[in-house]
């Protein structure tokens, strides 16, 4: 299983994501979607803190976490918000294949 590795910028798949949260790794998810798609369905841990409300709600975000940004299917706005989280210094990635795929819908 690949381990979570924040230096690069490729995607991180969601079975090293529930892997490392079985393990009881230090992980925020932040799901970058409106309230509305956010409430029509999201992975059970993540907190909604869409992609415009990121660095006026930086409180939220954990320093000492390994940060995993989602959105709906994966690389659009999940892939930016983990850009900027990194560039204001979080250990942050986006998740492969988003929301979607963690609850296995096509």
């Amino acid at each position: 299983m690949k381990e979570i590795d924040s230096s690069s910028n490729e995607c991180i798949q969601v079975a090293a994501v529930k892997q490392s949260l079985q393990q009881n790794e230090k992980i925020q998810i932040i799901d970058v979607r409106s309230k509305e798609e956010f409430e029509n369905n999201h992975i059970p841990e993540a907190i909604n803190i869409t992609l415009a409300e990121i660095e006026n709600q930086i409180h939220q975000i954990k320093k000492d976490c390994k940060i995993i940004i989602a959105c709906g299917k994966g690389g659009g706005r999940s892939m930016d918000g983990a850009k900027l989280l990194k560039e204001m210094g979080y250990n942050a990635n986006w998740l492969c294949g988003g929301t979607n795929e963690w609850l296995n819908l096509q």
